[in-house]
């Protein structure tokens, strides 16, 4: 039996009325297939919906086979334990009681013949290298990325026939990326992953672009596709370009038209007003001559209205997708000042800065390490949201903390009253236009930040975190482009190019930290060195 998703004249709306989906009808078949679009166009939502995790306001889901999903923003009891994640605490507790001599039917019942549980649940977390962490430890005792790996081990574990990945390599460092890649390339049934992970959309069979409420196929990886689309647009723009010189040839030929009109009806009214002919005769010809004016003047208005339209419809295909506008306050901090002090500095969970670390002047750094290595637990000290477990840490200027999680905003509130709230005394006004810089315009901006979509509750954290006073000197930055489109991705670079404070960035997308200008890289392994490029990216 083929294996497949299909979308019947899907609609969703959220409760509030904003409209995600109308009438999507679309089919993902075997194969991996890349879902894309710019943040808000509703491709988390569609997984959810395939997952019925939503339901819909209209139309149908089908799915043939079992559904695995592993959604973009993981959260895990932290009191679970590893093999209750992975769904085998039940047939490996029933095979731990018959190995000890307990016979009773209910264990045999539990296990069926699923014998090697174990040894199948420690071979998968050892291909996603997890093999260190064990089946009796507890979510708690993990990092975020490694919670990540562990939802995707116990998919794996299950075999689904239908994978839907949300995001998958948000919190992963490189280390694991290439894991979560050789999980995927592998993998034999439906496969429909959302990313913005370049590499990763590398590895695709085929690319869906969800956009209007719509979805375009084109086959291929990523590069195949941005390759396509290039063509198409460029074709579009020349198309563009004919239209305007069209509608500007037709509004000519409309202006000289009714000048030639004018002109006959002074010619003809001048004629009657000398009486040169029969009056019966004139009256007929003046009729005959208006007639033929007002059809010459409606086929030359048919024609500007027929351009006008070709026009819309040629621009309809440019995209020309909206990208946030991130305008950071005047925050410079001179060369020699001092920014950032840490002296001996023991984290919780055992990360330490042995001796001391200082940061001065506007200096860019990059904090890299595995997952559970301590980077937000680093940064969460600084921020002073966690106490240190000895030594010191103390920022000079005034600091900002971007989080992983974006747990800043207030899933009860608008959009523009989770703004307010970092901005006392920002007038409506004040607020709102900062929120059209970051695209909450008019009503988006009254949304429950709830119902956004990762990457628009990043814009809007970030907004939030903007507008604050007094303005960051020092910005702290945890994963920052987890949840961004490409399109947001280059727009936050730009931002950060023309920032003039100091900045600390943990994060696992290299082409990032390359591309704000790193000067000082950072390397959590246990303790924190300076480090460098080459170290970062060396595989071993």
């Amino acid at each position: 039996m083929t294996r497949s998703i299909t979308c019947s004249s899907l609609s969703f709306s959220w409760p509030d009325g904003t409209a995600v989906l109308d009438g999507l009808d679309v089919s993902f078949g075997p194969g991996r297939t890349g879902l894309v679009g710019v943040n808000g166009s509703g491709k988390s939502t569609l997984l959810k919906l395939v997952a019925g995790l939503l339901t819909p306001t209209e139309g149908t889901v089908r799915v043939s086979g079992e559904i695995g999903h592993l959604p973009q923003n993981v959260t895990l009891d932290t009191g679970l334990r590893v093999d209750d994640v992975l769904g085998i605490a039940v047939p490996r507790a029933a095979l731990h009681a018959i190995e000890a001599g307990d016979a009773s039917e209910e264990h045999f019942e539990a296990l069926g013949d699923d014998w090697d549980v174990e040894e199948r649940a420690l071979a998968t977390l050892g291909e996603l290298g997890l093999g260190h962490i064990g089946l009796d430890r507890t979510v708690g005792e993990v990092s975020g990325g490694e919670s990540v790996l562990l939802r995707l081990a116990a998919l794996l574990l299950r075999r689904p026939d239908v994978l839907l990945l949300d995001e998958p390599t948000n919190n992963l460092d490189l280390h694991a990326r290439r894991r979560l890649y050789a999980a995927v390339e592998s993998w034999p049934g439906v496969l429909v992953v959302v990313s913005h992970d370049r590499e990763l959309l590398e590895l695709v069979d085929q690319i869906a672009d969800l956009r209007g409420g719509e979805i375009t196929w084109y086959g291929g990886t990523f590069s195949a596709y941005e390759e396509a689309l290039a063509g198409e647009q460029e074709a579009a723009e020349r198309m563009v370009r004919v239209a305007e010189a069209d509608l500007r040839r037709q509004k000519r030929e409309l202006a000289d038209a009714q000048v030639k009109l004018a002109r006959r009806k002074r010619y003809g009214q001048k004629m009657f007003e000398q009486k040169r002919e029969p009056k019966i005769v004139m009256g007929a010809r003046r009729r005959a001559a208006q007639e033929s004016a007002g059809k010459h003047r409606i086929l030359h208005e048919e024609r500007l209205t027929e351009a006008r339209e070709r026009l819309d419809e040629a621009a309809e295909a440019v995209r020309d997708d909206d990208e946030i506008r991130v305008e950071l306050p005047f925050t410079a901090v001179p060369p020699g000042r001092e920014v950032l002090t840490l002296r001996d500095l023991e984290l919780a969970y055992g990360a330490r800065v042995a001796g001391g670390l200082d940061l001065r002047g506007p200096e860019r750094v990059a904090l890299v390490g595995r997952n559970g290595a301590g980077k937000t637990t680093l940064l969460r000290t600084v921020a002073g949201e966690l106490a240190p477990v000895a030594g010191e840490a103390h920022a000079h200027v005034p600091l900002r903390f971007l989080p992983q999680r974006l747990d800043v905003l207030d899933d009860t509130l608008t959009v523009a009253e989770n703004v307010a709230r970092f901005a006392p005394a920002a007038t409506n006004n004040r607020v709102r236009a900062r929120l059209a810089r970051f695209l909450f315009r008019g009503a988006r901006a009254d949304q429950n930040a709830g119902t956004l979509s990762g990457g628009e509750r990043f814009r809007a954290a970030l907004a939030a975190l903007m507008l604050a006073e007094p303005a960051p000197q020092l910005l702290l930055l945890d994963e920052p482009t987890n949840n961004l489109d490409m399109a947001s991705v280059r727009q936050l670079t730009t931002a950060l190019e023309s920032y003039e404070g100091a900045l600390v960035v943990a994060s696992h997308d290299l082409p990032f930290l390359e591309s704000i200008g790193i000067t000082r890289w950072l390397l959590l392994d246990g303790e924190l060195r300076e480090s460098s490029l080459e170290e970062v990216t060396d595989p071993a």
